[in-house]
């Protein structure tokens, strides 16, 4: 008897599957391991995203001193902690379950180094800015784990860390619109999520296996990236009977523009990207302080 595909409510047109990415272990900074799927040269870019790591990290290993410019970096900690430090004199620790949503804009220069003993670990995603938010100034918005919104209901647990789940939305300002959504299912639970029809989307497993977009799809197990298709919204389920479910759904606002990135820097023409460097190696419009300034943990060392 063939199966008959049980009906959403929330989910009109649900979103498939449409390529699927394994992370590959890589090196990046100094000695850190990063599984990316976003940024490598299989998928360059994914409107408006421009990287996605699952890194992995321990002392003395880390991020030491680097500048970007034109986009937004977005680090939740998964376990342990990490200490940010820049060039404005900024500096904090993202303890596990916490979240730094940073800014570029016109220039940044700072550090991310390991701030616990044994591994640390969690996601870094690079958000684009539109050639009107490029040149703006950078700003920060951090959350320590206690104040990230958290909702479970029906076996489905949501931390929001952008956008709106389950009812409830994360205070997060995004600049590019955003969602970025840390699911955990538990065994025999089901998730329906809205996204907006226009935005591009995708899902990063973290533990576990699942099924997404149709429940005849074959599982999807942890350190995969799933693309999604045209609809609006996802469908997932956990069928395990044992393990929980754990990912992440990101979606955004395609901005439609061209993109020059060289390494830390990511603007719309190669003229712009000349400048940045220019403007990097003069120490000028907005990398002033990059003069003189060294992060403590590069002193340190």
């Amino acid at each position: 008897m063939e199966e008959i595909e049980e009906r959403s409510t929330i989910v009109n047109d649900p979103r498939p599957v449409v390529r699927k990415f394994q992370a590959r272990p890589q090196r990046e900074g100094v000695g850190a391991l990063v599984r990316r799927t976003i940024g490598r040269f299989e998928l360059k870019y994914f409107d408006p995203f421009l990287v996605l790591d699952e890194f992995s990290v321990s002392a003395p290993a880390g991020f030491p001193d680097h500048p970007h410019r034109g986009f937004e970096t977005v680090t939740y900690m998964l376990q342990g902690s990490v200490t940010h430090e820049d060039f404005e004199g900024h500096k904090g620790t993202i303890d596990a379950g916490g979240l730094q949503w940073m800014t570029a804009g016109r220039g940044i220069v700072h550090s991310e180094m390991p701030a616990a003993s044994g591994v640390q670990k969690g996601l870094q995603l690079w958000v684009n800015l539109s050639s009107k938010h490029k040149m703006i100034e950078p700003r920060y918005q951090e959350m320590q784990s206690k104040d990230i919104a958290e909702i479970e209901k029906n076996g489905v647990k949501v931390r929001v860390i952008a956008g709106e789940a389950l009812g409830i939305k994360s205070p997060i300002q995004t600049i590019t619109p955003t969602m970025f959504l840390d699911f955990t299912l538990q065994p025999g639970a089901k998730l329906e999520q809205p996204v907006p029809k226009s935005w591009n989307s995708f899902v990063y497993v973290l533990e576990g296996e699942g099924i997404f977009g149709n429940s005849r799809s074959s599982p999807t197990l942890s350190h995969h990236l799933l693309l999604l298709g045209l609809g609006d919204g996802l469908l997932a389920w956990n069928k395990s009977s044992t393990k929980a479910l754990r990912f992440v759904l990101v979606g955004g606002e395609p901005l439609d523009e061209p993109v020059v990135q060289f390494g830390p820097f990511v603007m719309n023409t190669q003229d712009e990207i000349d400048q940045t460097i220019e403007d990097l190696e003069s120490c000028v419009n907005g990398f002033e302080r990059a003069k003189y300034w060294q992060s403590q943990a590069n002193i340190d060392t």
